[in-house]
């Protein structure tokens, strides 16, 4: 969480088609490979529990394999060499997707393009992803109208923006022996922001100053 202040003095999936019923009539549950989740409705993702990835073409020395052909149909379970052979001839790699099951399961795909749409595919869901700030606005016990509102609409764009906000009432002097001067201003913006924003942590006292979260409803 990134904490940003304004002051008192600033305004598919791989889509194998693999069906549950044809691996041994297991159970419903999911088949866990090395490096891929096999569910009842076919392989989902690639597993978090792991960073290894799949093995591919020489790296599977395991026989005999279930091979899956490249548009998803079951070719059966042949010797490693055979389902190898197969892939190379048509200019593809021979993965494995469910080192788990036996036998394993194998798709001949194009590995490289494979990860490309993967790699692609996590750079998009980055940049969705939205980034929670910690803004702070700042005030002070006998603030002026003009200032007060200009500094709550800055809070109301921070959370309409979806970040939180951070109400920092400022002590000078004497001024910390009288808090409920500052909380009658905490109050204020909590009040003038209760349509779209709620209180996360309330206000209290911190050194010479009071503070309260505001979270976005």
């Amino acid at each position: 969480m990134l904490l940003e202040s304004i002051d008192s003095t600033t305004g598919r999936a791989l889509g194998l088609g693999y069906e549950q019923a044809s691996v041994g009539r297991r159970d419903a549950g999911s088949i866990q490979g090395s490096a891929f989740s096999v569910s009842s409705t076919g392989v989902r993702t690639i597993q978090d529990s792991t960073k290894r990835p799949p093995r591919v073409n020489r790296q599977i020395r395991i026989s005999p394999l279930r091979v899956i052909g490249a548009d998803g149909s079951q070719l059966g379970i042949l010797e490693v060499d055979a389902a190898l052979a197969m892939a190379q001839e048509q200019g593809l790699d021979l993965v494995e997707v469910a080192a788990a099951a036996r036998p394993p399961v194998v798709r001949i795909m194009d590995y490289g393009k494979f990860k490309f749409e993967q790699a692609k595919q996590a750079r998009l869901a980055k940049k969705k992803q939205h980034v929670i700030h910690l803004k702070e606005v700042k005030y002070r016990p006998g603030i002026d109208d003009h200032d007060f509102e200009t500094k709550t609409r800055h809070a109301r764009r921070f959370l309409e923006e979806g970040n939180k906000v951070k109400v920092t009432l400022m002590f000078r002097g004497r001024q910390i022996a009288h808090p409920e001067l500052g909380k009658i201003v905490v109050d204020r913006v909590a009040q003038e922001l209760a349509d779209l924003a709620k209180i996360e942590s309330a206000p209290a006292m911190e050194g010479k100053s009071m503070t309260m979260i505001l979270a976005p409803k």
